[in-house]
């Protein structure tokens, strides 16, 4: 099939990408001249496993092509994919301006029947704007139908994530927009689930912030474990083997961050709030959230007591592991308070460094692990990614000006840490 991809971010990339992988003829938009030229150097902007081979598979295979036209987009095309950016606004609520510019813009340059599907996380009743939108400026009563069709990627596995969907949501009301959908995505074989366009646009915003709520109950249970004496990993293990609980997003840390779990939480605080209804659990876990970050400063405070002028070695940049996305990381605010204490700080991230210097000055960025611990008074562990998991600790703790590790995601066993001599502290253990 014919398929335009209008925004080359996370989502838009890797759905283009994955598209053109399972034969489809895709164009990617982007009014980015920087980040096209990128593409069409065999190039990727963003990290994400696997995703620049894919792409330049698909390129040499002449079923990709890049370029800042929507014109062109659209007239290639007979699916077009709007995944642009919603960012929050100061109020909490989604940005949409992008997705109005898009809706606009395609709809002047129709040409016969599309459907446009929006695929970027946008309040309900969107649909009905964007709808709207190319109703008033579409040229000579051309027909089209507007289908949201959500994304649950996750960063770090979102290939494997958009060829093993747990679901795919469909929302529309056109039987014909449907059936050229489900025909788009009958390769994938998953479960897929057709709905009015307002019931698809509220299950990504509900799905995020339920996997956000789990998260912060995992934080606020790790602050009782510590007070009791208990091990939240025990807990949360003892809990998830219900299978109407489940083990996923249970994990205590430093709270979530990246582009969707803080965004998509206020988003669905403000919609609910714009039709009545005050979604008090959810602000709850935004403060839980919030606060978690905070309490694991005052633990590495508590450790090293006075910071001023105290090296920390910091491991881990990204929100998560296997990404180079620094959006909304804790480790921007963690590092923010150790500098307003005038402590020194040498970090180290696989992948999300470069990103990092725009954001986090006045700290040392080294080459590796061991580096960022060489001269430390304490390690700390803000992104579980493997390569720590994996270091050699008896190398680590010479290194360390004192031998102490504190540990916001909970990725060394406290036993086996006490043993090697390390003064550790955990989440929730």
């Amino acid at each position: 099939m014919r398929v335009c991809i209008i925004g080359t971010g996370y989502v838009g990339l890797v759905t283009g990408a994955c598209l053109a992988e399972l034969g489809n003829q895709v164009i990617c938009v982007d009014n980015d001249e920087e980040k096209i030229e990128i593409l069409r150097g065999g190039e990727v902007p963003i990290y994400e496993p696997g995703l620049r081979e894919m792409v330049r598979n698909a390129r040499e295979a002449k079923r990709i092509s890049f370029t800042s036209s929507i014109a062109e987009g659209v007239a290639a095309s007979d699916i077009v994919f709007i995944a642009v950016s919603t960012p929050p606004l100061p109020d909490g609520s989604a940005d949409l301006s992008a997705v109005a510019r898009v809706a606009r813009e395609v709809a002047e340059n129709l040409d016969g029947y599309k459907v446009i599907v929006d695929k970027s996380t946008v309040p309900v009743k969107t649909g009905e704007k964007v709808a709207e939108t190319i109703m008033r400026y579409r040229k000579n009563k051309v027909e089209f139908d507007v289908v949201s069709n959500p994304e649950f990627l996750r960063e770090g596995s979102a290939i494997y994530d958009t060829f093993h969907p747990d679901r795919i949501v469909i929302g529309t009301s056109s039987s014909r927009a449907a059936s050229i959908l489900q025909e788009l995505y009958k390769p994938l074989e998953a479960p897929l689930i057709v709905t009015d366009v307002n019931s698809a646009e509220i299950i990504k915003h509900a799905s995020n912030s339920f996997l956000a709520t789990k998260i912060s109950f995992a934080n606020a249970l790790a602050r009782v474990c510590e007070e009791a004496g208990a091990n939240v990993e025990e807990v949360t293990k003892g809990m998830g083997l219900d299978k109407r609980i489940g083990n996923q997003f249970l994990n205590a840390g430093v709270g979530y961050g990246g582009s969707c779990f803080p965004k998509d939480v206020s988003a669905f605080i403000k919609i609910a709030e714009e039709l009545g209804y005050d979604f008090r659990l959810l602000k709850e876990v935004e403060l839980i959230n919030k606060l978690q970050a905070d309490y694991f400063f005052s633990k590495i405070k508590e450790t090293l007591w006075i910071l001023e002028d105290k090296t920390v070695g910091i491991l881990g940049l990204a929100f998560k592991p296997n990404t180079d996305d620094m959006r909304n990381a804790p480790s921007i605010d963690i590092i923010s308070k150790l500098l307003r204490e005038k402590a020194k700080i040498k970090a180290y991230d696989p992948r999300a460094m470069e990103k990092a210097k725009s954001i986090l000055k006045d700290i040392e960025y080294c080459s590796d692990p061991y580096r960022a611990a060489e001269g430390s008074e304490a390690l700390v562990i803000l992104t579980e990614w493997n390569e720590f998991k994996e270091m050699d600790l008896e190398k680590l703790k010479k290194l360390l000006k004192h031998p102490t590790v504190i540990d916001g995601r909970n990725i060394y066993e406290p036993a086996k840490m006490k043993e090697l001599g390390f003064t550790y502290h955990s989440i929730g253990r």
